[in-house]
Order: C-alpha cells, then structure tokens, then sequence
C-alpha cells in the first residue's frame, strides 16, 4: 500500500513490518512496549472519542506534552478525523497558549502533566473551548484522563470513521505549526500531508535505516524536524523510544542502545564537554594518549584520506579512546542527525573520527523542514556544509545571497496570514529562507548568515553575526554569546561564561571565585576572556573582528523570554534587555 496521509503509516507499517515494540516509554523503571496493532487501535479510539464530542475536519486540537506514546496516538486520532493537530511546545507561556488557542480556533486540548494543565486552565479563559474537551495523558484530580477519551471511543462508529478516513486528501491540512520566532507573535506554518510526507520520501535515501534499527526520541515532537523523522522511522520499521527527560538521557542512551537518534547541536557541545572535561581530570599516560586522540580527531577530514600513518593512529585511537565515547552513547551508535542550528565543525571532526556519524541537516518549519543534509557516507559529506540537496527539491541562491527553494515540502502559508505568506512565497513559488548561504564545489550547501540578523557597522561593513559567535563557542568556557554593533564603529559581543569550566579555570589560576556576579568583576579572568577573543578574532577580517566584551552573570533562557524553545537567542530581547550595557561598550 501507499503512504498518502499520515495516518496510512500505521496499516503500512502492520502490513510490512508489525513491531512488538513500535513505541516505548519507561514507566515505573520499565520500558513499557506499543506494538504497531496498539497504536493503530488506540488512534482509532482516539478518532472516535474525538468524533463523539463533536470533532469533525478541519476543526484544530492541540497537543501539549513532552514525548511520549500518547502524543502518537493523539496525532494520527486527530488527523484520521481530517482535523488539524495543532502541537505546542511546553515550555511556553500561558499567555503563548492563549493567543494560539485563538489564533487557530483550538476545540480540545491533549495535555500531559499538572503544570501545563494550570497553563491550560488560565490559557483557556475566554476561549472557546469546553472544560470536557480537555484530556491530560496523566491522571490528575479534576481533569478528564486520556483513558476516558478511549472509552468514549470503544464503541463509535467506526463505518462513520472510515468515510472520514476516506475523505482525507493529501493536499488536506495535517498540522498547525507556530513557529516560536524571535521577534513578535508566533505564526502558524499551515503544512499537509503531503508537504510532510514528501519530505520524508525526500529525505529517506541520506537516512540509512530499517526494521532492525532502534531509535531515542527526545527533541520535542511538537518541532517539525521530530515529527518528520518519526513518520520516517514509522515507514522504516524502526522502533522508538522515548526518552524519559534530558537530565537521564546518558541513562536512557545506556540502556535503549539506539543506533541512531537526532539532535540540535547544543547538546552535542554539551556531550563533548562532558568527555573532555573528563580527559582533563586523567593523569599521565591515560591524560596524553586522550589529548592525542582528541587532536588526531580534530583534523579528521571526510572529503580526504590522510594516508596510511595517519589511519593506522586513528584505528588505534577508535579502540583506545574513542570505543569509550562508543560506549557512552549506548555501544550501537551508527549515526547522529542534526539539525536546528549550525553545528561546530570540529565537533563533527571529532565524532565522525571516533566512527560516530554525524549528519548535519538544514531547513525550516515552512519547509516541513528538510532542504539539504550531509550523508552517511563519507563522499556525500562535507563538514562545515549542511551537504547536498535533497530529492525533488530546488534550491537557488538569490542575487543578495539568500537561499530560495521549491518543493512539494514548501508549507500552504500562514495561518490567518496572507500578507505574510505573500512575502516569503513570491509569484513564481520561490520560498525565501531568510537564510544567507553558497554552495562549496558546486553541490554541497553551506549556511553563511541570518538574513535579517546581518548588521552593518558605520563603516558600512557587512557583519554576519552567528559565525563570530560559533567560533567563540568553540571555548568550553563559553555558554552563550551575542554579538551586537549595528551601525557602530565596531563589533561587541556580550558573553554568558561557561561557569562550571571558569570555576576551574580559576582554581587552576588562583583567582577567587564566589558567585557568578562576583567572578564576572574579576580582571584576572575579564582578561583571560579578552585574549580569548583575540585568539579567535584571528580567523575574520579586520572590520568583523570584535573589539570589546561584556561578561554577563547570568544565563539567557526560554523562561526569562530571551531563547526561543528551539534555543535560538531572541536577539531584540536580549539588545532591549542590555541596552545600556550595550551602549556603554560604545561610550
């Protein structure tokens, strides 16, 4: 059978390859099991509860949860119906809710834990949405529990569910996803069937896995990048479990052994901490041969082959070492996909060196996201590039720089929003990315800037930001950093230690340290992060280089509004925010 809508995966997958573990949760301390057959029979309960109070096509349902089988069962409940799934992210505020809620015209609400019902309940006020039509995954007091939707749908109508089914187009609706921007309101990326499903046939071919592969999921279903992959793993047969938080994920690594699992770069950086911190706790021996095995994977190249010297250390290396960082992804680990954000070349260096590969993707919400993705085999992939165009898709670089495409990927518009829509989709269906980039030998993309975050300096120089601030990341003594100098005479950059490794650094230095507040005051390290700077100023031009620092005491996170949920920096927050620290750079 064909896969034309969403929920055609579940009869595809039980024809092709039923799994007795086609989902998994742990609960209680054991990992609970879905086979395929579950999930197609509790959709099927979900569709007819939903139905039983009055949800039809087209009628929107939130979602709002952190990963979990539930949220599987909801989605293809929601989208058998020809309703529209509307997945929020949770950590966002109630007043985000509350203007989504009536923004899409929300009619039920699947939620997961006790605070995001209490954001629920402030969100829904003066919303159209009845108390009943509220269901939560886990049992809380005064809430209607997931398990009473499934009775309410044991005995439906499932002849009435069929003609529903039938009646679903694959150019019909599937989801409203609002995107968590970095300025304003968020908008709803209207993406259908098709537009999804399109980019998972697309993307199949660079994604190398089957019936016997495993995956851990724990980037936010609620983000298009999740969702795709999860429709492709379905395809594939692939087994997903889900991960029980952030804080147990080298846990849940060890005990799932995925061999293959997706990521945004930020955690990759914090993983690398992690094991390098580590190799500087060894001694002797043990300490020389991981800094050796380090560097010998920092100049790993998967366009050249080094030689035989050079290999025949890298297979010492991979037992020696690098079988340990192996080990501590679970053992199985084939390959990382990441996406989301721009990837540290030399993190990709270092994991593809300890046979750990690492594809790096690039594209948006709109694009439902996939454009472009390194592949799995070495040929196919370029570090420092987000690799080669995918199937069926178009792409050209705009005479300004900025990257357009073109595929059947490309969402319908935004919801409520032709204005909108109509400048990011022109006449000739181009879809402009925002996003500043070049192709490197002819075929492999590489990402540049942010459109709209390039600044000019009064000496009407060109500045791309997020290159300068992924260069200064590189440190493990940097946590965050902002470059600012629009129409300045120069770059600044506000820096958010890495306070764990500045500790030592100062333990090692005999600078005092107390409180974030009171370190960030200190010259000794005011200095040491000036000359970090420099050092790696020396990769840019005269113009972009940065001439000053400002050392904050505090992090910028999703609650304090200054991060996106995907963990993009909200530029104009932050500048509103420190504007006169900003200014005094510049005094």
């Amino acid at each position: 059978m064909e896969v034309r809508r969403s929920f055609d995966i579940l009869p595809y997958q039980l024809e092709k390859f039923p799994q007795p573990d086609c989902l998994a949760a742990k609960i209680n301390g054991q990992w609970e099991k879905i086979s395929t057959q579950q999930l197609k029979d509790k959709a099927e309960q979900v569709s007819l509860g939903l139905r039983k109070l009055g949800i039809g096509k087209d009628d929107k349902v939130a979602i709002i949860s952190m990963n979990r089988p539930e949220w599987m069962m909801a989605d293809f409940g929601i989208a058998q119906l020809g309703a529209v799934s509307v997945p929020m992210y949770p950590t966002i505020t109630a007043d985000d809710y509350k203007y989504i809620f009536g923004d899409a015209g929300v009619k039920a609400v699947f939620v997961s834990t006790q605070d995001l019902y209490d954001k629920v309940q402030l969100a829904i006020a003066g919303q159209n949405i009845p108390a009943a039509n509220i269901f939560t995954f886990e049992k809380l007091p005064g809430a209607r529990h997931f398990d009473e939707l499934l009775a309410l749908g044991q005995d439906g109508d499932k002849a009435e569910l069929e003609r529903m089914k039938a009646a679903v187009q694959p150019d019909d609706l599937l989801t409203l996803i609002y995107t968590s921007g970095t300025t304003g309101f968020p908008k709803g990326v209207m993406l259908t069937h098709n537009n999804i499903l399109s980019n998972c046939r697309n993307s199949q071919p660079f994604v190398p896995v089957t019936k016997a592969d495993t995956a851990l999921s724990f980037l936010p279903l609620c983000h298009i990048f999740e969702r795709m992959v999860t429709y492709l793993y379905m395809q594939n047969g692939v087994s997903i479990y889900y991960a029980e938080s952030m804080e147990v994920i080298a846990d849940n690594l060890r005990e799932v052994k995925p061999s293959i699992f997706t990521t945004v770069p930020r955690l990759l950086e914090k993983v690398y901490d992690k094991i390098v911190a580590k190799g500087h706790d060894l001694t002797g021996v043990k300490k020389n041969l991981f800094f050796w095995a380090l560097n010998l994977g920092l100049t790993y190249d998967t366009q050249e082959d080094k030689g035989f010297f050079y290999n025949t250390q890298l297979k010492l290396a991979r037992k020696l070492i690098f079988s340990k960082w192996q080990e501590a992804l679970g053992g199985n680990i084939r390959v990382i996909v990441s996406g989301g954000g721009a990837l540290q070349p030399r993190l990709a260096r270092v994991f593809w060196a300890a046979d750990i590969r690492v594809m790096e993707g690039y594209g948006l919400t709109e694009t439902s996201p996939v454009i472009a993705v390194g592949g799995f085999e070495p040929e196919n992939n370029l570090i420092g590039t987000v690799g080669p165009i995918i199937a069926n898709t178009e792409v050209k670089i705009a005479a300004d720089g900025e990257i357009l495409t073109k595929s059947e990927s490309v969402m319908k518009g935004y919801y409520n929003k032709p204005d909108m829509t109509a400048e990011v989709i022109d006449a000739d269906g181009w879809f402009h990315t925002g996003d500043i980039g070049e192709f490197v030998n002819g075929r492999f993309l590489k990402i540049t800037d942010r459109k709209k975050e390039m600044f000019k300096t009064s000496g009407g120089k060109y500045v791309a930001p997020q290159l300068l601030e992924n260069r200064f990341k590189e440190s493990p003594l940097v946590e965050q950093a902002m470059v600012v100098g629009d129409n300045q005479k120069f770059p600044g950059v506000l820096i958010v230690p890495a306070f764990d490794e500045l500790k030592k650094w100062c333990q090692r230095n005999n600078v005092n340290y107390t409180a974030p507040e009171q370190v960030v005051q200190e010259p000794a390290v005011q200095k040491m992060y000036h000359e970090l700077i420099g050092k790696y100023n020396q990769s840019f031009a005269q113009w972009e280089q940065v001439k000053k620092e400002i050392l904050l005491p505090k992090a910028w996170t999703i609650e304090s509004g200054e991060m996106t949920p995907k963990l993009s920096i909200k530029r104009k927050v932050v500048s509103t925010n420190y504007k006169d620290i900003i200014e005094s750079m510049y005094k």
